[in-house]
């Protein structure tokens, strides 16, 4: 199927004995539009077979809608397209209804992605992409789209990456990633969510659950674009639970640059926890990151580490990180937060985790707990998330 242009052909009404007709071959519904609507037609397809998920997604097109019924799914090649949707057509992956689904990248060939989406306006909620010989969900150089309430869990390498130039207004929301480890790099490279080699404005993570690892957390390595962190837990990263004697996974909560570029990414109302590196870290990216209200517990190294940069960081909370509460440059901006002179620091309600690896809520947002939390409202993260959109 051609490549959509953005451009909407006009066409004439189709009956409905036609329109099902059409969309037979496909599995769906085809609905025609009168003359004179500029609107894209929608095709709704629903998909029971590994066959059916790979040619609906293959040959998806600016409206369509890809139902996938309750199940495991074993690919034999990368899901790919190049397709893109509009701002109002988007093209829509989605577990139907409230079904479970998982998408198993076991039977693909070594260095395999499970999915790759190199298109815009893409919607990509309610699934789980797993076991994967390489990244477990990746997009190229997309405008619009939106990945929310997704599960990337134990792949060859990370778990959710955005890259590319032309990287630009993407949400990810509510994802879960955890797991990920790359044995040929002995753990070095598997983040749970990166966004690296690219640039674009507007890209957002919100309600993200980042933990287990092999690398770290969330790593924005050589993004030249601002990109905006909040309400996120990036916990247990760079632990070695897969026995590889070499192991040379890093262990950062959150690594938010490096390689080189200067860029002023906003994270804010964030947790680290329990990574065998930093909680937050600039990675020798100079720009002037701005940290409000984050809290950096029990990491090994640092809780704050921004020691050559220009960083702003203001009502951040650290607590009991091994190597220190911050390590900071003369030139940082530190204000209102717990290591600066004349501000207490307020006590954790509480510091067991359990409640961190619950059951989401019904929304998709993060599990409601007390851990972390202090009840103040000028200090720390508040370890909760707004209402999702």
């Amino acid at each position: 199927m051609r490549q959509s242009t953005g451009r909407h052909r006009r066409t004439g009404t189709l009956s409905i004995a036609a329109a099902v007709a059409v969309s037979a071959g496909a599995g769906g519904v085809y609905l025609g539009l009168s003359d004179g609507d500029a609107q894209a037609a929608t095709t709704t397809v629903t998909v029971s077979t590994t066959a059916q998920l790979e040619s609906a997604v293959a040959s998806a097109s600016a409206g369509t809608v890809i139902q996938v019924r309750a199940g495991t799914y074993y690919p034999t090649a990368t899901l790919k397209s190049t397709a893109s949707g509009t701002s109002s057509n988007p093209i829509t992956l989605q577990a139907h209804g409230t079904e479970k689904v998982r998408i198993d990248g076991s039977k693909l060939p070594a260095g395999s992605w499970l999915a790759g989406i190199h298109g815009s306006y893409w919607t990509v909620q309610n699934l789980t992409f797993q076991s994967s010989p390489a990244q477990g969900f990746v997009v190229t150089s997309s405008i619009g789209g939106i990945f929310k309430n997704l599960v990337t869990a134990d792949n060859g390498d990370s778990g959710f990456t955005l890259r590319g130039d032309g990287t630009v207004n993407n949400l990810v929301q509510n994802l879960d990633s955890y797991g990920n480890y790359d044995a040929a790099g002995h753990g070095q490279n598997a983040d749970g969510i990166a966004i690296k080699f690219g640039s674009g404005t507007g890209n957002k993570v919100t309600g993200a659950r980042l933990h287990d690892n092999s690398d770290d957390g969330l790593d924005l390595w050589q993004f030249s674009s601002p990109v905006r962190i909040e309400h996120s837990w990036a916990f247990g990263n760079g632990k070695n639970r897969w026995n590889d004697a070499a192991f040379e996974g890093n262990g950062n909560g959150f690594k938010l640059g490096g390689g080189g570029v200067t860029v002023a990414h906003l994270v804010n109302d964030n947790a680290a926890w329990d990574n065998t590196l930093n909680g937050f870290t600039e990675n020798s990216n100079t720009g002037a990151i701005a940290l409000n209200r984050n809290t950096a517990y029990a990491n090994t190294e640092a809780g704050f580490y921004f020691a050559t940069g220009k960083a702003r960081l203001a009502r951040n909370l650290a607590v009991g990180n091994k190597g220190g509460l911050d390590k900071l440059s003369p030139s940082t901006v530190s204000a209102a937060n717990n290591w600066d002179s004349g501000v207490a620091t307020p006590a954790l309600k509480s510091t067991d985790a359990t409640t961190a690896y619950g059951s989401r809520q019904t929304s998709g947002a993060l599990p409601s707990t007390t851990f972390l939390t202090t009840g103040s409202t000028e200090i720390g993260s508040t370890m909760n998330q707004p209402r999702a959109r």
